[in-house]
């Protein structure tokens, strides 16, 4: 009978539904890339707020990119605190620039080897500098 009871549990452990994560809503957020040394890139808004700005390892070499320093932006990610902004990861594309009205997804192409990247950094082929490369995102990426 003890065993039968210890199987139950056991059965019901397994079946049971584990309790749900509680989910971040998504936000996005707009402004001007700010860099500044010893400092994380930060959007600063049209109300003049400064929101400091995380990312993974391709998020942030794209963030600290010089050539897009005081650019309009728009990203996708979550506040991870009032002033703090969690971009979602590179491989969802959550970093777009905003030029006349248009958003641009940041690429990076080798005119060399005519292969795009989606980080700042020596091409994977030549290893010669990628140049910016700003598509349109009705535009094949």
């Amino acid at each position: 009978m003890l065993r039968l009871i210890a199987c139950l549990v056991f059965a019901y452990a397994c079946f049971a539904e584990a309790p749900k994560a509680v989910e971040t809503p998504t936000a996005t957020v707009r402004g001007k890339l700010v860099q500044r040394e010893n400092q994380p890139p930060a959007l600063e808004t049209a109300d003049h707020k400064r929101i400091a700005l995380a990312g993974d390892g391709a998020t942030e070499h794209v963030l600290h990119d010089k050539r897009l320093a005081g650019m309009e932006f728009e990203i996708v990610g979550h506040f991870a605190g009032a002033e703090q902004f969690q971009v979602d990861p590179s491989y969802t594309h959550a970093v777009h620039v905003l030029k006349d009205g248009k958003r641009f997804m940041v690429t990076y192409w080798c005119d060399t080897c005519s292969i795009r990247q989606y980080e700042p950094g020596p091409c994977w082929c030549c290893q010669r500098e990628t140049r910016l490369d700003l598509r349109p995102l009705d535009a094949e990426p």
